[in-house]
């Protein structure tokens, strides 16, 4: 990440606020559900991504 993906000038668009939640699968590895922090109903069933198993990754080996 740069300054510029950082600083952002007063014509664009502000940055979404993302939310997640833990699934706990039984049958399955738990998944990371990641979302528009205040999207509607209607929204949500199509603003969403997942994540599990190895598309985790440790914050500080990617820096």
């Amino acid at each position: 990440m740069t300054d510029a993906d950082v600083h952002r000038t007063d014509s664009e668009e502000p940055p979404v606020e993302l939310e997640h939640v833990t699934i706990e699968n039984d049958d399955a590895p738990n998944e990371c559900a990641i979302f528009p922090r205040h999207a509607s109903g209607s929204v949500l069933t199509t603003t969403w991504i997942t994540a599990h198993g190895e598309g985790f990754v440790d914050l500080e080996a990617m820096r």
